[in-house]
């Protein structure tokens, strides 16, 4: 059945930009593929490329889903009409649909039984359900000293690898903007970071890419995402010789206002971006950003802060 647009819908459609822009179905390959390239010179060279390991496993999970979709029909056209996210992180973790893909990983992913490595996966291993859902809890709240660091890339790991699953699996979700511009409409988490899209109808705009399930929707460019404003923005790169002013492909937008701020890739400098590899091989920002003052608001799954 088609639908007859009055005028001045036919004129809001014509402006109004796409809302969403999901994540690929191989989306943890792509992530993969750009680690490895970014670790090249990095002083997290090796970091990067045990992470580039551990999304490639990502993306064995996401082919191979070891659980299904845990969010019911009914439940998804109740929050979806009531603005709710439908893959809310904060009930999701605590019913624990996503304990089997840790467990999956973990199976994955081999390791030297000796170093700080083995040691990890060791300590993991040896935990039972009730550890592990207590550990996924406190990360996804943000609570980084209740989990030990050497762990968090690999629960932060089978969380994401189980919300993008999910998400993906979502019929075609017609999502709404959540209460706050940096809050994820498809499960509640905070974004990542921002990613300027350089292509099709998606060209020129700004999307925020959701820290745990990958999601990214749109928000209007020049505004803080957290406080809102627009006075005094200031955009902060690394010194880098091989781009010209202004054209670096990462910089952080940053707020006199809130003192916050939030890393942005601009495809249209550097296609391959991708914003969870971008952004951890980009610490170096990071530190110089808390030195001058600012604080960082924005959770990376993959690494314990500090």
């Amino acid at each position: 059945m088609s639908t007859i647009l009055e005028p001045g819908q036919i004129e809001a459609s014509a402006v109004m930009p796409p809302f969403l822009h999901l994540p690929p179905a191989n989306l943890f390959t792509l992530r993969a593929t750009r680690l490895k390239h970014l670790a090249a010179g990095n002083a997290l060279g090796d970091y990067l490329l045990l992470m580039a390991r551990l999304c490639r496993i990502q993306q064995q999970l996401v082919d191979n889903p070891p659980g299904a979709l845990p969010v019911a029909d009914e439940r998804q056209r109740l929050c979806i009409s009531h603005g709710l996210p439908p893959l809310a992180a904060d009930s999701l973790v605590r019913e624990g649909p996503w304990l089997v893909w840790l467990q999956a990983l973990l199976e994955r992913l081999e390791a030297e039984p000796e170093g700080p490595l083995g040691e990890a996966l060791a300590s993991l291993r040896g935990s039972d359900d009730t550890q592990r859902k207590g550990w996924g809890i406190a990360l996804l709240s943000g609570q980084y000293d209740a989990v030990p660091a050497a762990l968090v890339p690999f629960i932060g790991a089978a969380l994401q690898a189980a919300w993008a699953s999910w998400l993906l699996a979502l019929p075609q979700p017609e999502l709404k903007p959540a209460d706050s511009l940096a809050q994820c409409p498809a499960c509640g988490s905070p974004a990542m970071a921002g990613v300027v899209r350089n292509r099709g109808k998606h060209n020129g705009l700004r999307y925020l890419a959701c820290s745990l399930c990958a999601c990214e929707w749109h928000v209007v460019r020049v505004k803080c995402v957290y406080c809102e404003s627009s006075q005094g923005l200031r955009y902060t790169s690394l010194e880098d010789d091989r781009h010209a002013p202004g054209k670096a492909p990462l910089r952080a937008e940053c707020c006199p206002q809130c003192q916050g701020y939030l890393k942005q890739s601009y495809l249209e400098n550097d296609a391959y971006a991708e914003p969870l590899a971008d952004d951890l091989a980009s610490l170096a920002l990071d530190i110089r950003l808390d030195q001058e003052g600012f604080q960082r608001l924005a959770p990376n799954l993959l690494l314990a802060p500090g």
